[in-house]
């Protein structure tokens, strides 16, 4: 049946049960998902009513001529399995495999202050994240974290299409259908301005794409 979980899905679904219990076993580690999204200021969610309430009638928005926000603002997100917060990073750009590494390197210094030793990071397949780039960056963290100390980084991929396996997924659903205006766009600073709040999260400093 195509809807049954494919073999290969079931094995990678054991081997992060695994995971999940060793990390909420060891107190220097910690579990997090990571993902990145989109928040567009002029596409609209889906959204849902009870029934016999009136529908929430949410207008078709275009992007303006003189309008000099971006259409749509990237951010990385990590969600821990322990009792953490939401961290959110956005990005002045989109998601390459430069950003990415300083994301990781801002997640590990954030986690190595608590005391943690070890970040299982679980993410998708994303071509940043399998970048040789990336792959390198994090075996050389590794080593260095061996030898002087730090955060040394577990990275476990999804299962390929399996957006379901990570929970940070339903989370910018939510966000997406709290932070949307009916009637109007948002401007980018509306839109950064509700999403912390929607999380309770602070607005750190952007995150910069790279230009080769």
């Amino acid at each position: 049946m195509a809807h049954q979980p494919r073999p290969p899905v079931r094995l990678k679904k054991k081997q992060l049960e695994r995971l999940k219990r060793l990390a909420s076993r060891c107190r220097e580690w910690v579990l997090g998902y990571e993902d990145e999204t989109w928040w567009s200021r002029f596409e609209r969610p889906n959204l849902h009513a009870w029934a016999g309430e009136p529908g929430l009638r949410l207008h078709q928005l275009e992007k303006a001529r003189a309008d000099p926000d971006p259409k749509a603002l990237c951010c990385y997100g990590l969600l821990r399995q322990d009792s953490g917060p939401l961290l959110l990073r956005f990005v002045d750009g989109r998601p390459v495999s430069a950003v990415t590494l300083d994301f990781l390197d801002w997640i590990c210094g954030r986690l190595a202050a608590e005391g943690k030793r070890v970040w299982v990071l679980v993410w998708d397949n994303a071509s940043w994240h399998k970048s040789q780039k990336v792959r390198g960056w994090i075996k050389d963290h590794n080593r260095i974290v061996k030898l002087e100390g730090g955060v040394r980084i577990l990275s476990w991929r999804l299962p390929i299409k399996s957006p379901w396996l990570n929970p940070i997924e339903p989370h910018w659903v939510h966000g997406k259908r709290a932070v949307v205006e009916p009637d109007r766009p948002l401007r980018a600073d509306e839109v950064i301005t509700r999403v912390c709040d929607y999380f309770g999260c602070e607005h750190y400093e952007h995150l910069k794409q790279h230009l080769s």
